[in-house]
C-alpha cells in the first residue's frame, strides 16, 4: 500500500472475515481511489459488478439500512453472494482453478512452468475473500433473525436451517483447503457495531469445525423431519430458495448427503472413525427418516432457467475454462476413458480442432515445457466439450449429485465387508455419472462441438464390465471407486476432487518434478493470504507454524 494512503483503509477493507457487503452507492464513493487499492480488493468488489443495482436492492441487506431488511431477503442475498462459486464463473475457473486444482487433480493438461505447484496469491486471495464475504452475509442473516420475536423466529426456522446447511457445505471446502480458519467469531463486524478492534477473529481448529458442523447437521436432519411450516412462509421460501426451490425433501436429502460426504472425509481420522461408521450406518438404515440423493432427479444444484433474467447462468464458464488453454485434456483421463470405451468420453471431451482422425489425445505432464507448448499450438489435443460444458449457458451449479453419493456408499460398503452392496453402489455411480453428462448436454443451447451421438445400453454395459475387471481385494476396489469419482468430478467438482485425491492418495499421478522451487510437487494444503499476517497478526501467529504447503489437513493422515 502506498505511503500516502490512510492506514485505516487497510483495516476497513482487509478484515476479510468481517466484511459486510458495501452498498452500490457506497461503492461509487470509493471508485476514485488509487488503482492499487482497487486491485487489491477486486475479489470483494467482484460481487457488485456482476449485477444491476436493482438486484442488490431486492436481494441484499444494505448495511446503512440494515433495519429495513428481512430474513427472506437476506437469505437470498446470502445464497446469491456465493453463486459464482457454484455456477461455473470466470473468477473461480480462470483466476483460481486454472492454475491450481485443475492441474493438481490432473483434470486438465498444461504446459509445465517454474513454481507451478505453489498456489498463486491472486487465486488464494480471491477464494479466501469470497468465502468471508459469504460468511459475513450469513452473520447478517443471523443478526436479522435474532432481531425477530421468538414466534417469528420459529415461523422462519426453515430459512436458518437451510442457510446453515449451505454455509457448512462451503465452510468444509475452505477448511479442506487451509485447515484451521477464522470461523466461529468471524464476520461479526456489523454484529459488533462496527468495532474493528473487537472483530478480528480467532482461528478455529479444523477438527473442531468439523465436529461442530457434524453435530449440528445431525440435529438438523431430525428437526427437518419434525417441523411444521406455515403455508405462507413455505410459499415465500419457495420464491427465495435458489438451491432447492423450496422443496423440503430435497433439503433433507442435501443435509444427509452432506453428512455422508463429511463423515467419509474424516473417516480415516482416529478421532472420527467410530463416529463416521456409526452415523453412516444410521443414515443408511432408515432412508425414510434420513433420505439422501439417490438419483439425478434429486441432485442438489442451482438450475438455470433463464440466462438473462436474474444472473443465474453459466455464462462465465466459457472464458473461465477456455481462455489461455485452460480446457486442454490431460493424458491420464483421456487414456483411461479410451481404454474402456467410456461413453462419457464424447460427452465430456471433443477431439482437437486439427485432430482429423478423431483419436482423442491428452497432454502428457512429463514432457518438456517446449514440447507441451508445441503440442497445444498444433491443435491436435482434445479439449473439454464446449457444447456440453463451457458454452452450455444452462450448465447447472453442482452442489451434491447422485453419482458422488453412490461412490461414497461404495467405499463405505467395501470397508464394511458388504461386497454385493459395494459393487451395486459402484456400478450405480458409473451409470448416474454417464446419465448426468448426457443430461446436461441435452440442456445446452450450443452446438459448437456438433451433435452428440446418443449413448446405448450396450456400450454402457460393456464399459461397466470393463470397469469391474479388477474388482478383487478391498485395495483394488477402493482404487476403482477413487478413479471413477475422479472421472466424474473432472473440472466440474474440482474442490471435492482435490480433497478426495489427498484423502485416499488415489488415483496415483505422475508429475514433472519442479526443481526450480522447494515445492517440487503439488501441495497438500494452501497457504493463508499474506494479508492475514499483516492485519490479523495476533490470531494468525497461533497458526503460523502450520502455514506451509506440506502440513496435511487432519483427515489426510498419510
Amino acid at each position: 500500500m502506498e505511503n500516502d494512503t490512510p492506514q485505516y483503509l487497510g483495516k476497513v477493507f482487509h478484515i476479510s472475515y468481517c466484511i459486510i457487503l458495501i452498498s452500490f452507492n457506497n461503492f461509487q464513493k470509493f471508485k476514485n481511489m488509487k488503482n492499487k487499492i482497487l486491485a487489491s480488493f477486486a475479489a470483494l468488489l467482484m460481487v457488485f459488478t456482476a449485477c444491476q443495482k436493482s438486484d442488490f436492492e431486492s436481494s441484499y441487506a444494505d448495511p446503512s439500512k440494515i433495519s429495513a431488511t428481512t430474513v427472506e431477503k437476506q437469505f437470498t442475498g446470502f445464497l446469491n453472494s456465493n453463486k459464482d462459486w457454484v455456477l461455473p464463473a470466470y473468477t473461480n475457473y480462470f483466476v483460481v482453478l486454472r492454475i491450481t486444482l485443475n492441474r493438481y487433480n490432473q483434470a486438465v493438461g498444461w504446459a509445465n512452468s517454474s513454481r507451478q505447484y505453489v498456489p498463486g496469491a491472486g487465486a488464494v486471495n480471491d477464494r479466501w475473500n469470497n468465502f468471508y464475504t459469504f460468511l459475513a452475509q450469513f452473520r447478517e442473516l443471523e443478526k436479522v433473525n435474532a432481531s425477530l420475536s421468538a414466534d417469528d423466529q420459529a415461523a422462519r426456522r426453515i430459512y436458518m436451517l437451510a442457510a446453515t446447511i449451505y454455509f457448512y457445505d462451503h465452510s468444509q471446502r475452505v477448511v479442506d483447503l487451509h485447515g484451521d480458519i477464522p470461523w466461529s467469531a468471524a464476520g461479526k463486524l456489523s454484529t459488533n457495531g462496527g468495532d474493528y478492534e473487537n472483530s478480528y477473529a480467532k482461528y478455529d481448529g479444523a477438527e473442531a469445525i468439523y465436529t461442530k458442523m457434524l453435530d449440528d447437521l445431525k440435529a438438523f436432519s431430525d428437526e427437518l423431519n419434525s417441523m411444521t411450516i406455515n403455508a405462507a412462509i413455505l410459499s415465500g421460501f419457495k420464491t427465495q430458495d435458489i438451491i432447492n426451490r423450496g422443496d423440503i425433501t430435497l433439503w433433507k436429502r442435501y443435509c444427509n448427503s452432506l453428512r455422508l460426504r463429511m463423515l467419509t472425509r474424516v473417516s480415516g481420522s482416529s478421532a472420527f472413525q467410530s463416529r463416521a461408521n456409526s452415523e453412516i450406518a444410521t443414515i443408511l438404515a432408515d432412508p425414510t427418516k434420513y433420505p439422501i440423493v439417490t438419483k439425478n432427479a434429486e441432485n442438489i444444484q442451482i438450475n438455470v432457467y433463464d440466462i438473462a433474467a436474474n444472473g443465474l447462468n453459466a455464462n462465465g464458464f466459457r472464458t473461465g475454462l477456455e481462455d489461455w488453454n485452460g480446457n486442454i485434456a490431460g493424458k491420464a483421463m483421456i487414456d483411461h476413458m479410451k481404454k474402456g470405451a467410456d461413453p462419457r468420453l464424447r460427452a465430456i471431451f471433443e477431439p482437437g480442432t486439427k485432430d482429423t482422425a478423431k483419436t482423442y489425445l491428452g497432454l502428457d505432464p512429463l514432457l518438456t515445457e517446449n514440447t507441451q507448448v508445441t503440442a497445444i499450438a498444433d491443435g491436435k489435443l482434445s479439449i473439454y466439450n464446449r457444447s456440453t460444458l463451457t458454452r452450455n449457458q444452462y450448465f447447472p451449479g453442482v452442489v451434491i449429485n447422485a453419482a458422488e453419493v453412490s461412490f461414497i456408499l461404495a467405499e463405505y460398503y467395501t470397508k464394511a465387508g458388504k461386497d454385493a452392496d459395494a459393487k451395486t453402489a459402484y456400478e450405480n455411480g458409473i451409470k448416474q455419472s454417464i446419465e448426468f453428462y448426457y443430461n446436461v448436454r441435452a440442456l445446452s443451447n450450443d452446438n459448437t462441438a456438433g451433435a452428440l451421438t446418443p449413448r446405448t445400453a450396450a456400450e454402457e454395459t460393456a464399459y461397466i464390465g470393463s470397469a469391474d475387471v479388477n474388482w478383487a481385494t478391498n485395495t483394488d476396489k477402493i482404487k476403482l471407486i477413487a478413479t471413477q469419482k475422479w472421472l466424474h468430478f473432472n473440472v466440474v467438482q474440482a474442490y471435492d476432487s482435490w480433497a478426495e485425491i489427498r484423502r485416499l492418495d488415489l488415483p496415483k499421478f505422475d508429475f514433472q518434478v519442479d526443481n526450480t522451487d522447494p515445492q517440487t510437487l503439488p501441495p497438500v494444503r494452501w497457504l493463508y493470504p499474506a494479508s492475514e499476517g499483516i492485519y490479523n497478526a495476533d490470531n494468525y501467529n497461533t497458526v503460523k507454524g502450520k502455514d506451509n504447503l506440506t502440513t496435511r489437513i487432519f483427515w489426510d493422515a498419510k
